[in-house]
Order: C-alpha cells, then sequence, then structure tokens
C-alpha cells in the first residue's frame, strides 16, 4: 500500500510540474464529476458502486460557486445491503430562497451498534481480534452489529437576512427507520463453519432488549417526522474548499406526535466553523466544533446517532467514521447530548490547469474526537414479571451486571472521556468543487477501533 501511494504522488507532481499554469480557469455551464465506488467490509461483503456531482454555473457569474448541484449514488454489498441517494441544492429555482431537496434509502444488513455513553459501553476488541486472526474462533463483531432499513426525505430552505453573512434556515424531514437484530443467515453467508457468528449467541442490541435499555415501544423502529428551524452565519469564500470566513449554525429540531412521529423528541444543535489563512490559498487552518443536545430526559434510540444538517448533504450517523470523527468506529458514540470536534491543516501543494480543467492537489493533518456529555439512560428496567420464571430473570439481571461492570467509567463521576484520533489524507480537487478524499485516522484507544482508510468525496466542512 506505501509504494502504491509513494507512486501516485510521483505521478500526481509530476503532472502538476508539466502543467503550465494560467489564472484560473472560470468554470460554465454543466459540469459532472463521477466517481466509482468500491470498498469492503467483513460483515457486509464487497462494496460497489457509482457516484455523480453534477455542477450549474450557468453564466460563471458565481464560479466557484454552483446555482445548483446534484449529488447521485448508488452502491451494493455482496451481503444485501444498497444505499441510494439523491439530493438536489438549487439557489435560482426559487427567488430568493435556496432549496435543498433530498431522497435516501439505506437498507444495512449489518449496521455497527456499539451501546450508548462512550465507553460506558465497553467495546471487547481483543475478542473481535480473537475472532478475525484465530481460524478456530468465530467471528466476534456481528455481536456489535444490528439490522436497520433507513428511508431519508428531505427539503431545507435557506433565505438571506443580512446579505452574504446572516441567514434563516426552516426545512422538514421525514424518516422511517426500521431496525431490529441481525439476519444471521445473511452475516454467516461465505463463512466456515468455524467462523460463523452462532445462533444461541445474543448481539449486544439483543442484550439491550433483554435489559430494557431498548424499549418495546421502540423496538424495531419508528417514524421522524418533523420541522427544523435555524440560524447561520455564513462568510465562506468559497463554499466547497474554503479559504477563510466563519460558518456558524444553531439548529431545533421538533418532531412532535402531531406530525406523526411513533415516538416523540426534541433536540438541539449548534456547529462553529473557522477558516483560518495562513498562506492565501495555500495552507489553512480550518475547525469545527459541534455540541447536540436533547429537550427533556429522552429522545428515541435511534434517533440519537444523528448529525443535523442542512443544506445540500442530509443528516449522517455515526460519532465515528468520515463524515464527523475519521478513524473511530462508526456509531461510537451515542447519547442524549454529544460534543464533537475536527481540527485540521489543509495544505495545497500543487494548483495547477490540466485539459482545461482547474486542478489541484491538498494534503490534510488532522485530529477529531468526540465525547458523550449527557447520558442515555442505561439502567435495568425489566421486572420478575417481565419473564417466564424467576430463574430467567436472575440470569438476565446478572448478564446485566457483568456487562457494565466491564466498563472503565461506569458509576465514575465522569461516565466518558474523549475519544480522539489522529490522521492524515490526500485529496483531488477539481474547479474547487468536486473534491476525492483518500484519508487514515487512527484512535488513540483501541476500544475506539484499529483505524479506517477512506476514499470518499469532499471536506468535512
Amino acid at each position: 500500500m506505501k509504494k502504491i501511494l509513494l507512486a501516485l504522488f510521483s505521478l500526481l507532481v509530476a503532472l502538476s510540474l508539466t502543467a503550465q499554469e494560467k489564472n484560473e480557469i472560470v468554470k460554465k455551464g454543466i459540469n459532472l464529476g463521477p466517481l466509482p465506488v468500491v470498498a469492503f467490509d467483513a460483515d457486509k461483503g464487497f462494496q460497489a458502486g457509482a457516484l455523480l456531482n453534477i455542477y450549474d454555473f450557468g453564466d460563471g457569474a458565481t464560479y466557484p460557486n454552483p446555482y445548483s448541484q446534484w449529488y447521485i449514488e448508488a452502491s451494493f454489498f455482496t451481503k444485501g445491503s444498497q444505499l441510494y441517494v439523491l439530493t438536489f441544492d438549487s439557489k435560482s429555482l426559487i427567488p430568493g430562497v435556496r432549496f435543498s431537496p433530498g431522497v435516501v434509502l439505506i437498507n444495512d444488513k449489518a449496521l455497527d451498534f456499539y451501546g450508548f455513553n462512550g465507553y460506558q459501553s465497553y467495546y471487547d476488541h481483543e475478542k473481535v481480534a480473537q475472532g478475525k486472526n484465530d481460524p478456530e474462533s468465530y467471528l466476534y463483531s456481528p455481536y456489535y452489529k444490528t439490522s436497520r432499513t433507513h428511508l431519508i426525505a428531505k427539503a431545507d430552505f435557506t433565505g438571506e437576512i443580512i446579505k452574504d453573512k446572516l441567514y434563516w434556515e426552516a426545512g422538514y424531514f421525514f424518516n422511517w427507520f426500521r431496525q431490529g437484530a441481525i439476519d444471521r443467515a445473511k452475516v454467516n453467508k461465505g463463512k466456515d463453519s468455524l467462523k460463523m457468528f452462532p445462533d444461541e449467541m445474543p448481539t449486544l442490541y439483543e442484550q439491550y432488549r433483554s435489559w430494557g435499555i431498548i424499549s418495546d415501544e421502540e423496538d424495531g423502529g419508528g417514524i421522524n417526522s418533523g420541522i427544523k428551524l435555524g440560524l447561520m452565519y455564513d462568510t465562506r469564500d468559497v463554499e466547497n474548499s474554503p479559504n477563510k470566513g466563519l460558518w456558524i449554525e444553531g439548529h431545533a429540531i421538533l418532531a412532535p406526535k402531531w406530525l406523526g412521529t411513533t415516538n416523540p423528541y426534541y433536540r438541539y444543535s449548534f456547529t462553529f466553523r473557522h477558516y483560518v489563512p495562513i498562506v492565501m490559498k495555500k495552507l489553512t487552518l480550518a475547525y469545527r466544533l459541534n455540541y447536540q443536545g436533547t429537550m427533556g430526559e429522552s429522545a428515541p434510540f435511534y434517533s440519537l446517532p444523528f448529525f443535523s444538517m442542512f443544506g445540500s448533504s442530509y443528516d449522517r450517523d455515526g460519532m465515528g467514521g468520515y463524515r464527523t470523527v475519521r478513524g473511530m468506529m462508526r456509531n461510537r458514540v451515542q447519547a442524549l447530548d454529544v460534543a464533537f470536534y475536527n481540527a485540521e491543516l489543509r495544505w495545497k501543494f500543487v494548483d495547477f490547469q490540466l485539459f482545461k480543467q482547474n486542478i489541484a492537489f491538498s494534503l490534510t493533518a488532522f485530529s477529531d474526537g468526540a465525547i458523550a456529555v449527557r447520558p442515555y439512560d442505561m439502567s435495568f428496567k425489566k421486572e420478575v414479571t417481565d419473564f417466564s420464571t424467576p430463574a430467567l430473570y436472575m440470569a438476565a439481571k446478572k448478564e446485566y451486571d457483568d456487562y457494565m461492570a466491564q466498563s472503565t467509567t461506569y458509576g465514575k463521576k465522569h461516565f466518558d472521556d474523549l475519544h480522539a484520533t489522529v490522521g492524515a489524507g490526500l485529496r483531488f480537487i477539481m474547479n474547487q468543487n468536486f473534491i476525492v478524499a483518500f484519508e487514515y485516522g487512527k484512535p488513540f484507544n483501541k476500544q475506539d477501533g484499529n483505524g479506517a482508510f477512506y476514499i470518499n468525496t469532499g471536506y468535512l466542512f
């Protein structure tokens, strides 16, 4: 891998040296950014698909910011999971209002589920490693999986309050969840008999159900139907590849019963992003601070992982993974209130024109982190009468006590600690909008995983 990356880097530098530097070309009309999607996950199998970015720069008056853009993706996994994305973002369709609708369907047969409250939920990395490396040990990683089908539909609207600075935001969202235990036949497909996850072994999700941490009302998922209201302060010079400016947002997420929500909840989110030019258009310090909280004492468990966003993207799940904390396992940190940060140096070391396109390459060094701030209720909630015999109740209670005793923070004043990672990446940037990212992140604590390599699009923020 190191030799391949070194050869790729050398080729890119050679191309940049042979390209003739000119003033940046002002792009007009429709520009396309296609990209194949190829990945692998031990439990979901190989991922194959394609994505397409479509940018409309019109007469070029707003370049490098497009008038409108489309994002289309279709991905398939050999174990049966699928991802379909269609989003649109337009500044001209509705006069004076930015309109950003989208539809996403995710069918995930092996979604990561590590419990709630960060380190209060123990991740047994030694058993996971043994299951992968010992030919006579069954694969333990399905213990931390659940099955989920998730349909997302949203329509966001943004309007100006103070020209080029302050904006109002409003939107409607509809989320349908169907979530439950894994399909063992799908997860075990293609595995040697010794590596198959045993039928008699409960997953963490199934244990949370038997202990009452996940209630009967929330088991199986439900509908989230609600509105988002917010304010945004934005002084970025370029939306998709900023060199300087501030981007600050505050949102209220309201999902009441009368709008059709199965388990009503109310949340809020605050995000502060700052882009500090060290060498203008060459070296930028960028950082993001986010806090997401819950109004009241509860929210349905399936709504906790999501990072609230307005605009061309959609709400992504996972405090962990490419869009939030790179290098940390996806969905590692879930709680009523969660905070996370990203800090990175972006060095655009090559900038030239090739085939009538504005091309740049950027190196990034980063540190990310997250922490659960206010805990989700993880107490044992079952009664003796919930079981057919007192003996089964006692067995379930002992299983719960043994699980909680593994926690390195349970019972302490600080129930969670900072989950931090470091890493680096390379980005290919075309026309300041189409961005392909290659990044690797590594956590400091093995309870957050062993690190991860990503091939994705765009900057995180």
